[in-house]
């Protein structure tokens, strides 16, 4: 089994990309095998289009990505999301990514209480973002889009669990000592 890493920052320039390489440091030091989902490298298309829509009740798609990503998901035995935090959300190419990839019979079935997730092979995620506001105002004044939405919501319904959430923030205007902190935490987490 691998460690999947998905990317969605367009600018490989950026500290996300910094927080990539650490991951994949990490990764090597542990002898684990790893493989990089790169969204916007791989210019996947977010958009669930009308032909998309009809075979989505189905759990199908015609998108060759998705069945590559969902083939990449499944030797997984962890995931590592790394993007940064747009109006106090994921980029809108990493919604599409779960709108598009995480279909029904794949990720999820349907059943009368709610729904059951099936990604539950996959034993530690770990979601690491950057943005321009603390993590408390995140938390506690945006509504905790991170931890509320993405983690207790939407990997819950997947079936991911031991989910831990770290975020840099004041990324773009970030002192050295800080990001090298950061990257330290990142490279923590990653080591075990």
């Amino acid at each position: 089994m691998k460690t999947t890493i998905i990317l969605a920052h367009p600018w490989h320039g950026s500290f996300n990309k910094s927080i990539m390489d650490t991951t994949i440091e990490q990764l090597v030091h542990r002898k684990k095998d790893y493989q990089i989902i790169d969204l916007n490298k791989d210019q996947f298309n977010p958009v669930l289009s009308e032909s998309d829509l009809s075979l989505y009740s189905k759990g199908q798609s015609r998108d060759p990505l998705v069945n590559q990503y969902q083939k990449m998901l499944s030797d997984s035995d962890e995931l590592v999301f790394i993007f940064p935090v747009w109006w106090f959300d994921v980029p809108a190419i990493l919604k599409g990514f779960f709108d598009k990839v995480m279909l029904k019979n794949f990720a999820y079935v349907e059943e009368s209480t709610g729904l059951k997730g099936l990604l539950t092979h996959i034993k530690k995620t770990t979601v690491i973002s950057t943005s321009e506001v603390p993590t408390w105002y995140l938390r506690y004044l945006a509504g905790n889009p991170i931890e509320g939405t993405l983690i207790r919501r939407t990997f819950k319904g997947i079936g991911l669990k031991n989910v831990k959430w770290l975020n840099s923030s004041f990324t773009s205007s970030g002192k050295d000592h800080r990001r090298k902190r950061f990257l330290d935490k990142v490279a923590k987490r990653m080591s075990v």
